[in-house]
């Protein structure tokens, strides 16, 4: 009897055991169709004013009204994007904490500094991609080029001389001239600034000799008549007058990019969600044009496509910063 009373126990036991599982289990799968539940922080690893940080708040102001929860955006800037980024890792990986990455801290610094505290594709989980944009090569009008190849003609009579400016050290500019360098055989000094809106006022005076800008930041200018734009750094045109740099040399392709990450370990299934809303919101006609108006081309992938989108970006960067040999300061 009381070996019976025993095993009725045990299977008593079984029982609301496996009614707990269930019960567990469906309260999961509640917790996560409810995401999300309260506001969600989304870091922005570069200071107000500038491209990361204007596109993100398009991409939340998005996300607010698709979600039903606000977006709060919150700067950490610091060490071309690495402070923010870095903070975002340690993050719990519970879908409350999104980082907006960018070429530079996502796919050069892990290329141009071995001891960087964290590694993207391992802690960090790519979810999408919501906009890309090309530089702009733009020279001082005092300067005797029209085009690409009378530059680096000029460049190869005065190695040394001429200089670019750049937002500052291991961004897309600051690789895009030193890609400029090698393709073309030339010797053209980098001039690190602490900003785009520094580098753009030294070549408008004359004290670099051009500049690798965004559409926002020099193309007023030259069409004031001070500047001059020579080419743009896709693959393709990205203006319809203006040659790219790939036209003259193969294979030249710098493009700056924005996509959201989470902290690695976040549910598949929030992951999958914020992809499907990033892809709605760039799609949306008023949202799309307020990144087509900052110069970017909406874009959205799946978590997969934007995973390899990095790995071949660091990759590309790598052979880079090693031909140059650029080290992280």
């Amino acid at each position: 009897m009381q070996r019976r009373n025993g095993t009725l126990s045990s299977t008593a036991f079984a029982l609301s055991m496996a009614l707990a599982a269930a019960t567990t289990c469906n309260g999961l799968a509640f917790a996560q169709g409810a995401y999300p539940n309260k506001p969600i922080r989304m870091i922005s690893p570069y200071p107000p004013g500038g491209g990361t940080d204007a596109v993100g708040r398009i991409l939340a102001q998005a996300l607010t009204e698709q979600l039903g929860q606000q977006l709060v955006v919150d700067t950490r800037p610091g060490a071309s994007g690495q402070i923010g980024t870095e903070l975002a890792t340690k993050a719990p990986a519970d879908g409350y904490t999104l980082v907006l990455g960018n070429v530079a801290p996502i796919a050069i610094l892990p290329a141009a500094n071995p001891k960087l505290p964290y590694d993207p594709l391992r802690d960090l989980a790519p979810i999408s991609l919501a906009a890309t944009s090309d530089y702009i090569l733009t020279v001082h009008p005092s300067l005797p080029v029209k085009s690409l190849k009378d530059l680096i003609a000029l460049a190869k009579k005065r190695p040394g001389e001429l200089s670019f400016a750049s937002s500052g050290n291991l961004g897309g500019p600051h690789l895009a001239g030193e890609l400029l360098n090698l393709l073309g055989g030339i010797n053209v000094l980098h001039v690190p600034y602490k900003g785009n809106g520094p580098a753009a006022v030294a070549v408008l005076s004359g004290e670099t000799t051009m500049l690798y800008g965004t559409g926002p930041a020099v193309v007023p200018f030259a069409q004031q008549g001070r500047m001059r734009i020579l080419a743009t750094t896709g693959l393709k045109r990205t203006l319809p007058d203006v040659p790219a740099m790939a036209e003259q040399l193969k294979d030249f392709q710098v493009t700056q990019w924005y996509g959201l990450l989470a902290p690695s370990n976040t549910p598949r299934e929030i992951i999958d969600r914020l992809a499907k809303e990033v892809a709605r919101a760039v799609s949306e006609p008023k949202h799309a044009q307020a990144l087509i108006k900052l110069g970017t081309e909406p874009l959205a992938n799946s978590p997969a496509e934007f995973r390899k989108f990095i790995e071949a970006e660091t990759a590309r960067y790598t052979k880079v910063v090693r031909a140059a040999g650029i080290k992280a300061e």
